[in-house]
């Protein structure tokens, strides 16, 4: 999946100037002038990095930020303020749970590495997310085989500590595979 961006600020120009410095990169970029359309357009799209101004009329960036972590928790957000202070900092941190805090004027460099490393945090936590689903599904699938076929991962060792293998004839080999593959396929 294509890395998407949600810009929301209430001022053309910054949309304008965050698109232009991220021209160059393989980003599928979508803006909106407001927190209620960022809302909207959350649900028509699926955003993996939400960059947000803090003061906008209607509502606040860190309000809208908020809400959007209640509605679309994987989204990482990073918001921009041109009216520093500690107070709009601590509450755009810990309403929207903010991946990171920038001034206008920002410093483009900075800002496109932390783009970077969020959306690739982002996929980080959506690989593993996929992994731990597989493990999961064959834990369960391991002990089905294991209550079908009892003691099927004992395993004994030798004096060096190598796994021995039990003697079976190949005709039960066979048999135990065909099982097998018929189970799963």
């Amino acid at each position: 999946m294509q890395d998407t961006i949600l810009i929301v600020d209430d001022e053309p120009n910054v949309i304008s100037s965050l698109k232009r410095a991220l021209v160059d990169e393989p980003y599928a970029i979508y803006s909106v002038n407001s927190g209620e359309d960022g809302l909207k357009l959350l649900k028509q799209h699926k955003i993996k990095l939400i960059i947000s101004d803090e003061r906008m009329p209607g509502m606040a960036g860190s309000d809208f930020l908020s809400l959007a972590k209640k509605e679309f928790p994987d989204a990482i957000r990073i918001i921009l303020t041109g009216h520093a202070s500690i107070g709009a900092a601590m509450k755009a941190i810990n309403k929207g749970e903010i991946y990171r805090f920038f001034t206008k004027p920002w410093d483009e460099i900075e800002l496109k590495i932390a783009i970077r490393m969020a959306l690739e945090k982002y996929n980080l936590e959506a690989e593993n997310k996929r992994l731990l689903k597989i493990v999961k599904r064959q834990a369960v699938d391991l002990k089905m085989i294991e209550k079908k076929y009892p003691s099927i991962t004992d395993l004994e060792k030798d004096k060096d500590g190598f796994i021995t293998l039990p003697e079976i004839s190949q005709k039960e080999f066979d048999s135990i595979v065909a099982q097998i593959e018929k189970e799963y396929s």
